[in-house]
């Protein structure tokens, strides 16, 4: 139920952005969601079709782009991506390990459609 609430942030965001730069409507958000983040991207799409109705960001599309889960081993300072689930380092068989990429949910960009200017020409 927290994507509801990472929604509406997005669609406050957005809609401010658009706003202050002028702009007819939002064209598209880009957003970041690592493997391992508690965010799922169907029910933050899900959401969005419903609450972005009647603002400036309806019709919008939300652009996923999913990054893998990244460790670095803290034995053998090796770095690593697991797909799947946690497997020891493939170097030294060690699981002391820490995160170094894949839980990041960020919106990197917003992508606006700014409004014709009136040339008597």
């Amino acid at each position: 139920m927290h994507e509801l609430a990472v929604t509406e942030s997005l669609l406050n965001i957005a809609s401010d952005y658009a706003i202050k730069n002028d702009a007819q409507r939002v064209i598209s958000l880009n957003i970041v969601i690592g493997e391992l983040s508690s965010i799922i991207g169907d029910s933050v799409q899900f959401y969005w079709d419903i609450i972005s109705e009647n603002t400036i960001c309806e019709n919008s599309v939300l652009i996923f782009n999913k990054i893998p889960a990244k460790f670095i081993c803290q034995s053998c300072n090796k770095e690593f991506e697991i797909k799947g689930e946690l497997i020891p380092c493939p170097i030294c068989g060690s699981m002391d390990m820490r995160t170094i990429q894949g839980d990041e949910f960020l919106l990197n960009s917003i992508e606006i459609e700014k409004g014709l200017e009136n040339n008597n020409e």
